[in-house]
């Protein structure tokens, strides 16, 4: 897909066509992060920041399920 860059105020910006934000259930608003690999340039609503935190609390959940219960209470 073709994506034109736009003058927006002193930035520029590309404007997503509705079809391409439906794919990516996006909206007005959200989040899109841009990663740079090999290849060039993946955009994706995927967060690598967030998902790397919610590993390493997923692992102390796993090691210490007390912590858990008290944090619960």
């Amino acid at each position: 897909m073709k994506l034109k860059i736009t003058a927006i105020g002193n930035s520029a910006g590309v404007i997503l066509p509705k079809d391409l934000l439906s794919r990516l259930r996006l909206e007005k608003g959200d989040e899109l992060f841009a990663i740079e690999t090999p290849d060039g340039v993946r955009l994706t609503t995927y967060d690598p920041t967030l998902a790397a935190q919610m590993e390493v609390a997923e692992k102390v959940m796993r090691e210490d399920r007390a912590v858990l219960h008290k944090l619960a209470q």
